[in-house]
């Protein structure tokens, strides 16, 4: 394409940027629209990936058919099938009438299957079916049908880590990515983020006929040195943020609105690079049972703490190997009987009695902890929670639990 022919193309389709990289993605599009061959849009999320399937269709033999954009994310999983291949009336509960999917709707134009990645593997195979052969059955329904659709998919996901991991077919993801374009994210053009900015600004301000947001030049330069997480669609909330709340901050010299380093600050999010990721809880995690290993894994190391400074007096005093002290056991700890030596001991036996020692040690431990701390504290729950690194609740339940044996 010449970059004239790709400048139309932008207009055409409201396509803000210079980056070699998203001209290389448009030119792309153009080159596959006259085939029917499957494409598979990739990228972040917020970089403008629905622009691709537009442009293929428009620009296709099809484009006078219909076109539709479904996200497989945003529909649940029981109905995705029915919105998809459509059903027949009484199928399921609720289904009060026949109704027609959308490969059935759109046939002889374009389908556009966003976030794919969370299509269930069951709606896979169906899809797989659609994608070689073009037919489909209705749910509730044995009668094959046939569809002519051109179908461009999308996602922000890596899709070949989700055919690792037994999330997605492999041979759907070959079928679909028969062409892969993809998007760049936003931090990767910096020249075109000043453009998108004052793009975003001035469509605000003519809509809602407020003066027109300017950057300084410090302004400019911050808004190019931050990440964008969110892409185009992040840096657009800002710009109509910007300009929604600091219109009136007129310039004496003009009427336009003119917002400096300090004031774009307020609106743009502080990054933390030095913070590692969020683990993701599972089902079996709750900030309770967080607390309570954090105050077991500080009590062990107390308890560590304790041995190594018992170790270095008795070097210190130069005893060489001391002799145990004999200390009485807890009376919650259970001590399994002496064997003979001659005895042969079941290994199994063994494991469970030892684990069970340790566990009541560990116990008996946490309640001497738990005592000491609240003696330091003269009683007070609330420092000597805080101090063990647990909630109060979490130290009721404790103490209420050493007092009830």
């Amino acid at each position: 394409m010449t970059n004239q022919e790709l400048q139309t193309l932008k207009n055409k389709f409201d396509i803000i940027g210079n980056d070699p990289a998203l001209n290389r993605a448009l030119e792309i599009a153009v080159a596959v629209a006259p085939t029917d061959i499957t494409v598979l849009v990739m990228g972040e999320s917020g970089v403008g990936k629905e622009n691709i399937p537009r442009i293929i269709h428009q620009n296709s033999r099809r484009k006078n058919g219909k076109y539709f954009a479904i996200n497989c994310g945003a529909i649940p999983e029981g109905t995705i099938d029915s919105e998809l291949f459509g059903h027949e009336k009484g199928s399921f509960t609720g289904a009060n009438e026949m109704r027609r999917g959308y490969f059935e709707e759109a046939d002889g134009g374009t389908l556009f299957l966003d976030e794919i990645g969370e299509l269930p593997l069951a709606s896979q195979a169906k899809l797989l079916r659609v994608l070689q052969s073009g037919e489909f059955i209705r749910v509730g329904s044995s009668k094959v049908l046939k569809t002519d659709v051109r179908v461009i998919a999308a996602t922000n996901i890596d899709l070949m880590h989700a055919v690792a991991k037994g999330k997605f077919r492999e041979d759907l993801y070959y079928r679909l990515s028969a062409v892969s374009i993809s998007m760049p994210a936003l931090r990767d053009r910096k020249d075109d983020i000043n453009l998108l900015f004052r793009k975003f600004a001035s469509d605000f301000s003519a809509k809602y006929g407020m003066s027109k947001v300017t950057l300084t030049e410090d302004a400019s330069i911050m808004l190019r040195r931050y990440r964008w997480p969110g892409n185009i669609r992040q840096l657009k909330n800002v710009a109509e943020a910007v300009s929604a709340l600091e219109s009136g901050r007129m310039s004496a010299y003009s009427d336009k609105c003119v917002i400096d380093m300090e004031v774009l600050a307020r609106y743009i999010p502080k990054e933390e690079p030095n913070l590692l990721p969020a683990r993701s809880a599972s089902y079996q995690d709750s900030p309770e049972s967080a607390g309570e290993r954090e105050a077991i894994i500080r009590m062990l190391l107390q308890l560590k703490q304790d041995v190594d400074y018992l170790k270095e007096v008795v070097a210190a005093a130069g005893l060489g190997r001391p002799s145990v002290p004999v200390i009485s056991a807890p009376e919650e700890m259970h001590v399994a009987p002496a064997h003979d030596m001659d005895e042969e001991e079941d290994p199994e036996e063994q494991e469970f009695q030892e684990s069970r020692q340790e566990t009541t040690s560990i116990k008996s431990a946490s309640q001497e902890l738990i005592d000491k701390v609240l003696r330091k504290h003269g009683g007070n729950r609330k420092a000597a929670a805080a101090e063990l690194g647990i909630s109060e609740r979490t130290l009721y339940r404790k103490i209420k639990q050493m007092t009830d044996k």
